[in-house]
C-alpha cells in the first residue's frame, strides 16, 4: 500500500475535522497541496466544514474526503488512516463541566487516543502530531518562578487539579508510551497550545472564544484574576505542519505560545482600545480570588477557573522558534483578530 492518494499527492488524516484549530490546519494544508481527509462524529459537520474553507477561499473541494468516525468507537478508523502519510490528531472527547467522577472525562480521552494511534500504527502511517494542551504542562505546581517549557509536566500528584487537566496529561503521556512500546518505528511529535485566539471562520464558530463574545456583549460584567498565554490559531496551525513535516520534530514537544503572558484584563483592555464602539460593555472589575472559589463550590463551571486563579502563567516560544523556525503573531494580534471576525460575521450580538 503505498501512502499516497491518486494523484501522487501526501495524503494526511486531521481528526476532528470540524474544531477550531482543526480546520485551520486543514485549511493550510489544502493550500500547501496536500491531500487531506478528515474525521467527524457526523456527517452532518461536512457543510460546516466546507462553509468555513469557502469563508476561507478555497474553491475546490477535490483533495478533501470525509469520513464518520468517533473517538468512542473501533469503527472506520482503518478506513480512515489507510493511506495517509501523516496523521494529525486533533480530536479530543468534550469536556464535561458537569462531571460525577473524573473518569467520565479521563477515560475517553485515553481510550480515544490510543484507537486513532493503533489504527495509524497498522496503516503505516510515517508520523502523528498530537494536539495536547498547556494543560498537560502547568498544572499542579506550586511557587513556579521561572517560565513553563516542553520539559515540564502537569503535577498529577496535586490537590488542586482539575480532571480535564489531568486528561489532556494522561492521553498526551499514554500517546509517548503507545510510540515507545508499541509504535513499530511509528513518530510523534506534539503541540501544547496555551489559549487559543484567531479568526473564527463562520458563524456556527468553536466556543473556545465563548469569552471574547460574552466580553463584547456586555454579558461578562468582572473578570477572575486568571494569567494566560494566547497565541493565534493560524500559528498553532503552522506549527502542527511544521511538526509533522520537519526531521527534527521527531520525538519532540512544542508549546504553542507567544511567551508573552495577558490577565483577562488585558484581554478586555485591547478590546476596550481597538473597539471603542464596544467600550461600555467591557468589564473593569476583577473578581477577588477567594470569591471565585467559593463560588466554584456551587458553579461547576467556575471549578477550573477556581484551580488557576492568581496562579503563575508564564510559558517558553524558543524552542518551536528555535529548532522549526516557527514565526508567531503576537497575542494581541491574535485577540483582536478574533472579535473582529466574530463582529464580520454577525456573532456578536
Amino acid at each position: 500500500m503505498t501512502n499516497t492518494t491518486n494523484n501522487q499527492k501526501q495524503l494526511v488524516l486531521v481528526t476532528g475535522g470540524s474544531g477550531f484549530i482543526a480546520v485551520h490546519i486543514i485549511l493550510q494544508l489544502l493550500q500547501q497541496g496536500y491531500a487531506v481527509r478528515t474525521t467527524v462524529r457526523s456527517l452532518k459537520r461536512i457543510d460546516n466544514i466546507k462553509e468555513d474553507l469557502q469563508n476561507s477561499g478555497i474553491k475546490n473541494f477535490d483533495d478533501l474526503s470525509f469520513v464518520e468516525a468517533d473517538l468512542s468507537s473501533d469503527k472506520n478508523w482503518d478506513m480512515a488512516t489507510d493511506g495517509a502519510t501523516y496523521v494529525i490528531h486533533v480530536a479530543s472527547p468534550t469536556p464535561k463541566l458537569n462531571f460525577k467522577n473524573p473518569d467520565e472525562m479521563i477515560r475517553p480521552a485515553v481510550d480515544g487516543l490510543l484507537r486513532v494511534y493503533r489504527a495509524a500504527r497498522d496503516a503505516g502511517v510515517k508520523r502523528v502530531v498530537l494536539t495536547s494542551a498547556y494543560g498537560a504542562v502547568f498544572a499542579g505546581h506550586k511557587n513556579r518562578q521561572t517560565p513553563y517549557t516542553e520539559e515540564d509536566w502537569s503535577n498529577l500528584d496535586a490537590k488542586n487539579i482539575h480532571p480535564y487537566q489531568i486528561s489532556k496529561t494522561m492521553s498526551e503521556k499514554a500517546a509517548w508510551k503507545f510510540i515507545e512500546e508499541e509504535g513499530n518505528g511509528m513518530e510523534m511529535a506534539a503541540v501544547n497550545p496555551v489559549g487559543v485566539m484567531g479568526p473564527v471562520l463562520s458563524a456556527k464558530y468553536s466556543h473556545s472564544n465563548v469569552q471574547i463574545q460574552q466580553m463584547l456583549e456586555g454579558k461578562i460584567k468582572s473578570l477572575p484574576n486568571v494569567d494566560s498565554g494566547y497565541v493565534d490559531v493560524r500559528d498553532v496551525a503552522s506549527l502542527h505542519i511544521l511538526a509533522m513535516t520537519s526531521p527534527k520534530a521527531a520525538g519532540q514537544r512544542f508549546l504553542a505560545t507567544t511567551g508573552e503572558t495577558l490577565s483577562m484584563m488585558d484581554v478586555a483592555n485591547i478590546l476596550r482600545n481597538a473597539f471603542p464602539k464596544y467600550a461600555d460593555n467591557l468589564p473593569t472589575k476583577t473578581i477577588p480570588n477567594f470569591v471565585v472559589k467559593i463560588a466554584a463550590k456551587f458553579n461547576p463551571n467556575l471549578r477550573m477557573i477556581a484551580t488557576i486563579v492568581g496562579g503563575y502563567a508564564e510559558t517558553s516560544d524558543k524552542k518551536a522558534t528555535t529548532m522549526l523556525g516557527w514565526t508567531h503573531r503576537s497575542a494581541k494580534e491574535a485577540i483582536i483578530a478574533t472579535a473582529q471576525s466574530m463582529i464580520d460575521l454577525g456573532i456578536v450580538k
